[in-house]
C-alpha cells in the first residue's frame, strides 16, 4: 500500500522537546520532496517545513525556524521533525505529507502545556 505513517506526538511541558517520525511505504521515497504541516484547534493548516528528496535542503516556517529540524533517512523511508524548545502556542495535529499534498499521513498530536 501507498502510505505514510507518522508518530511520535505527546504531551511535553514547555520548553521540551518531541520527535516526529514519518515512515513511507510503497512509493520511491527518495524520490519525493516531504513536508510537515500542523493544524492547531481553530486555525488553518500551516507548513512548518519542508525537504528535498537528498535530504540536502530544508526550509522552515519563520515560527518554528531555529527551533525544529527536519530530516530524512531514505534507506529506512523516514522522514522526521525534531522539535525543540517546544511552546504552547505550538499544539497541534502534525501530518507529513509529499510535497504535492497527494499523500498525507494520518497526523500525530503534539500538546504542549505545563
Amino acid at each position: 500500500d501507498v502510505q505514510l505513517q507518522a508518530s511520535g506526538g505527546g504531551l511535553v511541558q514547555p520548553g521540551g522537546s518531541l520527535r516526529l517520525s514519518c515512515v513511507a511505504s510503497g512509493f520511491t521515497f527518495e524520490n519525493i520532496d516531504m513536508i510537515w504541516v500542523r493544524q492547531a484547534p481553530g486555525k488553518g493548516p500551516e507548513c512548518v517545513s519542508a525537504i528535498n528528496g537528498g535530504g540536502i535542503t530544508a526550509l522552515y516556517a519563520d515560527s518554528v525556524k531555529g527551533r525544529f529540524t527536519t530530516s530524512r533517512d531514505n534507506a529506512r523511508k523516514t522522514l522526521h521533525l525534531q522539535m525543540d524548545n517546544l511552546k504552547p502556542e505550538d499544539t497541534a495535529l502534525y501530518y507529513c505529507a509529499t510535497i504535492g499534498g497527494s499523500l498525507w499521513g494520518q497526523g500525530t498530536l503534539v500538546t504542549v502545556s505545563s
